[in-house]
């Protein structure tokens, strides 16, 4: 409805009527208008109408929506079902062209506009997260593995003589295969246990830039956001390494958006040193369906090259989905949700830390990482099965997230192996077990983690102690359960859990 077709319908229905419809079209359209002036983020979320509203009038602007279009190309934006229509908003033609994911395309000015739309309110709560000289950044339809592999990729261009890629340990399959996949060579640099906390080695990292030569390292590749008892990377010292040397540094920040600690890591590794690229995942950080990631960096012209080295258009789902979401929340709705994820990790900690104490373990002491904490599963220690069988235990409870990890785990990962594999370390001192305060945790969700535990906690203590019981009945002598006797009784416990006979 625009002012012509207003003014014929007072002809219709009584003109006061007409006008009071016409002022709340406008109060829409004036949010609609300052999105598009700005191209930030508003201050408070939109309501779905106004959403529905927006995301229609780009879909009329794609000309597979154009009334009486004929299409002969390959590409037209046909789609057979209706129900996969109405799931995009019609916006078929996707993003990007087949040079640059970032290009407008001439038949779809909508799309194209929706495009540009998402990238400048992302890049708006970057800076509002924490990253204020963030200069660029885009969207992309991967999840943050293959957009990590997309950066080196773009850096094989700069650096064609280089092969190799410094890499502080962090036992995460997708950010090694990321390097792997991308053809390059990565240098393992093992983290110094401090306290216990496991920490970047720069001394190490220094040494091996000296030893293989500046020239043939294609970049530092480091991380924020982690399983503890690994925390965040040294960005800063890392950052003016790269600096020092003239390497390229890409930052694997897969959820530290929501971390404030992470967002500042990088602000000052920037302001001090270097950081080219800095990736993010965005279901992780904005509660959005997996497939997608932002690469944003502090040189605008570098990170255009990431988004030229895309091949082809691309998926417009994972934009569509950012943009809905950060439209809902507007940006005090999102610094609500950093707030609360904020407090419910020290909730988290203080709950845990009660629950280790009352089981003789404890909460390892992990200040360095914002959003992971680590409990001591030392009560296992000799019983590596039985580590792996709690985590089922608390898996079949409905405990989803929690992860235990054993000691001397061997994993082989894209033909290097790796010893202690998921402790970030050749010889973790003790078993652990992970939980995390992420964006939309709620207290009910802590609740239920602790009461579920603790249970199979005192299942684990109980029938430990009735088999060793037992054996010292047998023989007249005290025994401890051996630990064939325990993974026989983790098995049993994780039968008993599948077949429905203990309550949560």
């Amino acid at each position: 409805m625009n002012c012509e077709n207003f003014s014929i319908s007072e002809k219709i229905v009584s003109s006061s009527y007409i006008r009071q419809g016409a002022q709340a079209r406008r109060t829409h359209e004036q949010l609609i208008r300052l999105l598009l002036e700005k191209g930030k983020c508003p201050e408070d979320g939109w309501d779905e109408s106004t959403i529905e509203l927006f995301l229609n009038e780009l879909a009329v602007m794609d000309s597979n929506n154009f009334l009486g279009n004929c299409g002969v190309g390959e590409r037209e934006g046909r789609v057979a079902s209706s129900l996969v229509a109405r799931r995009h908003y019609r916006l078929i033609h996707g993003i990007g062209r087949s040079g640059d994911i970032a290009a407008v395309q001439p038949k779809a000015a909508g799309s194209s506009l929706l495009n540009k739309l998402t990238n400048a309110v992302v890049l708006d709560i970057l800076k509002a997260a924490g990253v204020r000289t963030v200069s660029s950044c885009f969207v992309v339809p991967m999840a943050t593995g293959m957009s990590l592999t997309l950066c080196f990729l773009t850096l094989r261009h700069r650096r064609p003589k280089a092969k190799y890629i410094l890499w502080p340990r962090i036992d995460q399959k997708s950010c090694f295969k990321s390097m792997i996949t991308a053809g390059f060579e990565p240098v393992i640099v093992e983290s110094l246990l401090e306290g216990d906390e496991l920490r970047t080695d720069l001394q190490t990292v220094e040494s091996k830039i000296k030893e293989l030569g500046p020239e043939n390292i294609v970049c530092v590749h480091s991380t924020t956001s982690c399983f503890a008892p690994r925390v965040p990377d040294r960005l800063e010292e890392l950052a003016q390494m790269c600096a020092k040397y003239e390497i390229p540094h890409i930052v694997n920040n897969a959820y530290g958006v929501q971390s404030s600690k992470c967002m500042h890591l990088i602000q000052q590794g920037a302001r001090v040193g270097r950081i080219d690229a800095f990736v993010q995942s965005l279901d992780k950080n904005f509660m959005v369906p997996v497939g997608g990631a932002i690469i944003a960096g502090f040189n605008e012209s570098f990170i255009q090259e990431i988004s030229r080295m895309y091949p082809g258009r691309a998926s417009a789902s994972p934009s569509l989905d950012v943009l809905i979401t950060l439209l809902s929340l507007g940006t005090n709705g999102y610094k609500q949700l950093l707030k609360e994820r904020k407090e419910m990790y020290t909730y988290l900690a203080e709950e845990l830390k009660k629950l280790a104490e009352a089981h003789g373990e404890r909460l390892l002491e992990t200040s360095h990482n914002p959003i992971s904490l680590a409990m001591s599963l030392g009560n296992f220690e000799k019983h590596t099965k039985a580590v792996t069988q709690l985590g089922s235990m608390l898996f079949t409870r409905q405990v989803s997230g929690a992860r235990v990890v054993p000691l001397g785990t061997e994993q082989t990962v894209s033909g290097y192996t790796f010893q202690g594999f998921m402790s970030h370390t050749n010889e973790y001192p003790c078993p652990y077990l992970n939980a995390a305060s992420a964006i939309g945790i709620t207290r009910q969700d802590v609740d239920l983690c602790i009461k579920r535990l603790d249970k199979c906690l005192k299942t684990f203590k109980r029938e430990k102690g009735d088999q060793s019981d037992k054996l010292e009945s047998e023989s007249g002598n005290p025994a401890t359960a051996s630990e064939e006797d325990v993974s026989e009784l983790a098995e049993r416990f994780q039968e008993e859990a599948c077949l429905g006979l203990r309550k949560l």
